[in-house]
C-alpha cells in the first residue's frame, strides 16, 4: 500500500490567472500592509479602557489639562486686562484651569493648593457619585416599568392572562364594555415582552375607546404567582384565562388556574372564565378553577359553529353582531314588578328589546320557553338589547297586535321527527383535516348530513355544500391551507359558472380580509367567535349557560327563516307582528336579514313598518332537535358568481 501511494502521480494544479500574485512558500512570511494611525489609536484606547476605572480617569485628566491649560493660557496672554508679571499670569492660568475642572483654583504656598485640589476632588466625587446613583436609580426604574414588572394597583378591572390569537379580539371587546364605566381599566399579564404587546393593543386601544379606559400591560409568567400577586387578582371584576399558542397550552391553563387560587384564596374567589383548546382538559381546568368558574371548549364551540353554519349558511355573522359588544347583545335584568307575568306577555311588554327567555334563581337558563311560562320569583329576565340600560316595560300588557293571517295554518305546523329529518340526507365535502375533524363529522351526521373527505379539489356542484378545514394540526400557519384552497375554488367557480355553498375555517381575524370569498362563502374566525363569547361572559357571567345552550348540538340554537315562513309574502307589518307570528309557532324573533341588506339587524325597531318579501330573513332563536335541513340556504342561492 505504501509503494502504491509513493508510486502515485499528484493531481496537476489548474493554471494560475494572468495577474494573481502566487502565495508564499511555507514558512515564508506574509507582507502585510502596516496598520493607519487612526487605526493604532483606537487599538489604544481600547486597551487602556479596559484596564480599570484608575487608568481611564487618570488618562481623561491628562487629556482635559492638554486641552484646558493651553486654552487657558492663550485666554489670559492675549487678555488686556490680566497681569503683567508672568507670575501673576500663570496664577490667572491655573484659577482658569480650576474653574474649568472645578478644581478650586487656590494660589499661594503648594501646601494650599494640595488641599485645595484634595477638596475640590473630594467634592467632585461625592457629586458625581450622587449623580450617578440618582440615575441609576432612574434607569432602573424606567427599565423596570418598560419590561412592565410594576404593581398593579386597580378595583374592578378585568384582567386577561395569557397571550393567543384570542387576546386581541378580547381586549378590544372589554375595552368596549368598559367605555361607559369611568375609572375603570383593562390589565393583560403574559410572557411577553410589554413594549410588544402595547403595540400590537395600541389599534384596538384607539379603536374602541381607550381615552376613557386604560389599558395596563405586564410581563410575568401567568403561572407564577408572583407575577399573578403584581396584578391584583383580588381585586378584579373578572378574570380570564387563555391558552398560550405553545403545543402545552392547555397544561399551562391548569396550571394559572391552580396559581391563581393560590394567590386569590378561596375565601374570596372571583370570577374567572377559562379557554382550553381541547376537549379532553375541561373537566381538569374546571377542578383547579373551582366552584364558580365557567371554562370555555375551544375546540368544541368552534367544531358547533361550523357544523351550524353548514346548516344555517349565513350564521357566522349573525353569531359575530350578537356577541361582539358593538351593537345589540344579551343582558340579564331583575326587574320588580314583572313577577307573574308569563312569557307571552313579557314578549309583548318589552317596547326597545327582544325578550329571549329567562334564568331561574339557581342560574339554569331558560332560552326560548313556552308562552305559558310565568316569572317567578328572583327568576331574571334574558333581553337583546343595545346597552346595559334596563329596557321599557309597558305596566300592563300591551295592547294585542291585530290577528295575524291564518298563515300558515296553525293546524298544519306539525313538528318533524327524527326519521323525517335523515330522510332527507345533504352531502358535505370536506377539504382538510384536523382534530375537530371527528367531532364536526359527528354534528353533521346527527343533523342528517353526509360529511364526505375529499383529498382532491372537487368540481363545483350546488347540490353539495363544501367545507374547508383549517390545519393540520400543529402547522405554524393553519390557515395557510383555507386560503389556498379558496382560492383553487374560486378558480373553479369561475370557469364552470357554476358554485358549491362554502364554510371556511380561518384561525386568524387577520387573514379574513385575504380569503377570496365570494358572496356565498362563510369565513368562520374560530378565534375571534370564542373571544367575544368569553368576554360577554367574563362581564355577565348568567350567560354562560345561555350560550352553553345555544352553542350545544341539541336545544334552542339561533336558526335564519324565511319571513314568509311567518307571513304572507307582500303583507306590510312591524317587526312586532314578526315577533309575536314567530312565538306562536315555538320560536323567539331576535331580528331580520334584509333581502337587499348585506349585514343582518338585530333588535330593530318594533313600529316601523315593513313590506316582507321572500328576500327577507328571520332570526330566531328555536329547538334544534326539530329543524329539518332546507334544502336550500336561508339566504338568497341565486347569487352570481363574481370573478
Amino acid at each position: 500500500m505504501r509503494k502504491e501511494l509513493e508510486n502515485t502521480v499528484p493531481p496537476q494544479r489548474p493554471p494560475r490567472p494572468a495577474g494573481v500574485p502566487a502565495p508564499p512558500a511555507p514558512g515564508q512570511p506574509r507582507h502585510r500592509p502596516a496598520p493607519s494611525l487612526r487605526d493604532r489609536t483606537r487599538y489604544w484606547v481600547d486597551r487602556t479602557v479596559v484596564k480599570g476605572m484608575t487608568t481611564a480617569a487618570g488618562w481623561l485628566a491628562l487629556v482635559c489639562l492638554a486641552v484646558v491649560a493651553p486654552a487657558s493660557a492663550l485666554l489670559v496672554w492675549t487678555d488686556s486686562r490680566s497681569p503683567d508679571t508672568v507670575e501673576g499670569k500663570v496664577a490667572t492660568v491655573w484659577r482658569t484651569v480650576g474653574q474649568t475642572l472645578r478644581l478650586g483654583g487656590e494660589v499661594g504656598p503648594p501646601l494650599r493648593i494640595v488641599l485645595s485640589v484634595l477638596l475640590a476632588l473630594v467634592s467632585l466625587l461625592y457629586v458625581s457619585t450622587l449623580v450617578g446613583l440618582v440615575t441609576t436609580a432612574i434607569t432602573d426604574r424606567l427599565t423596570e416599568l418598560q419590561r412592565g414588572q410594576s404593581t398593579v394597583v386597580e378595583r374592578g378591572h378585568s384582567l386577561v392572562l395569557g397571550w393567543s390569537e384570542q387576546t386581541p379580539t378580547l381586549v378590544a371587546e372589554l375595552l368596549a364594555a368598559h367605555a361607559q364605566r369611568r375609572n375603570s381599566a383593562v390589565v393583560v399579564l403574559a410572557d411577553r415582552d410589554k413594549l410588544d404587546m402595547e403595540r400590537e393593543l395600541r389599534a384596538v386601544l384607539t379603536a374602541a375607546g381607550g381615552r376613557r379606559v386604560r389599558l395596563l400591560c405586564r410581563r410575568g409568567r401567568p403561572a407564577d404567582p408572583a407575577a399573578l400577586a403584581r396584578v391584583s387578582p383580588a381585586a378584579a371584576g373578572a378574570v380570564v384565562v387563555l391558552p398560550p399558542d405553545t403545543p402545552e397550552a392547555d397544561t399551562q391553563v391548569v396550571k394559572t388556574l391552580l396559581a391563581l387560587r393560590a394567590v386569590v384564596g378561596d375565601a374570596s374567589p372571583v370570577r374567572v372564565v377559562a379557554a382550553v383548546r381541547q376537549t379532553r382538559y375541561v373537566a381538569t381546568a374546571r377542578l383547579a378553577a373551582g366552584p364558580g368558574a365557567v371554562v370555555v371548549d375551544v375546540d368544541g364551540i368552534a367544531a358547533r359553529t361550523l357544523v351550524q353554519c353548514v346548516l344555517e349558511p349565513g350564521l357566522s355573522r349573525v353569531l359575530e353582531d350578537l356577541l361582539d359588544f358593538a351593537g345589540a347583545e344579551l343582558h340579564v335584568h331583575r326587574v320588580p314588578g314583572l313577577g307573574g307575568r308569563t312569557f307571552a306577555e313579557l314578549r309583548a311588554a318589552c317596547a326597545d328589546a327582544c325578550v329571549v327567555g329567562l334564568v331561574r334563581p339557581n342560574g339554569s337558563p331558560l332560552l326560548n320557553p313556552p308562552p305559558q311560562t310565568v316569572l317567578g320569583p328572583g327568576d331574571a329576565v334574558v333581553v337583546l338589547a343595545e346597552d346595559e340600560t334596563p329596557p321599557t316595560w309597558t305596566a300592563p300588557p300591551a295592547a294585542p297586535l291585530p290577528p295575524l293571517p291564518p298563515f300558515p295554518p296553525p293546524s298544519s305546523a306539525k313538528s318533524p321527527t327524527a326519521a323525517d329529518i335523515h330522510a332527507a340526507p345533504r352531502r358535505v365535502l370536506v377539504l382538510g383535516w384536523n382534530r375537530r375533524g371527528p367531532e364536526i363529522v359527528d354534528g353533521l351526521a346527527r343533523n342528517g348530513w353526509e360529511a364526505v373527505r375529499e383529498m382532491t379539489l372537487p368540481a363545483p356542484d350546488p347540490a353539495h355544500h363544501v367545507l374547508v378545514l383549517g390545519g393540520p394540526d400543529g402547522h405554524p400557519d393553519p390557515d395557510e391551507h383555507t386560503l389556498v384552497t379558496l382560492l383553487r375554488l374560486r378558480a373553479a367557480e369561475r370557469e364552470s359558472g357554476r358554485r358549491s355553498p362554502t364554510v371556511a375555517e380561518l384561525a386568524d381575524a387577520q387573514h379574513r380580509p385575504l380569503a377570496p370569498a365570494g358572496p356565498h362563502t362563510d369565513l368562520v374566525v374560530g378565534g375571534r367567535l370564542v373571544g367575544l363569547l368569553m368576554a360577554q361572559v367574563s362581564q355577565t357571567v348568567e350567560l354562560a349557560a345561555a350560550f352553553d345552550e345555544l352553542f350545544s348540538p341539541a336545544g334552542n340554537a339561533i336558526r335564519l327563516r324565511p319571513a314568509t315562513d311567518y307571513v304572507p309574502a307582500g303583507t306590510e307589518a312591524p317587526f312586532a307582528t314578526l315577533v309575536e307570528a314567530a312565538g306562536r309557532q315555538g320560536a323567539t324573533a331576535l331580528g331580520h336579514w334584509p333581502g337587499d341588506s348585506p349585514t343582518p339587524l338585530l333588535n330593530p325597531p318594533k313600529t316601523g313598518t315593513r313590506r316582507w318579501s321572500h328576500e327577507d330573513t328571520l332570526i330566531v332563536v328555536t329547538m334544534a332537535g326539530t329543524l329539518r335541513p332546507q334544502e336550500d340556504p336561508a339566504r338568497p342561492a341565486d347569487t352570481p358568481v363574481s370573478p
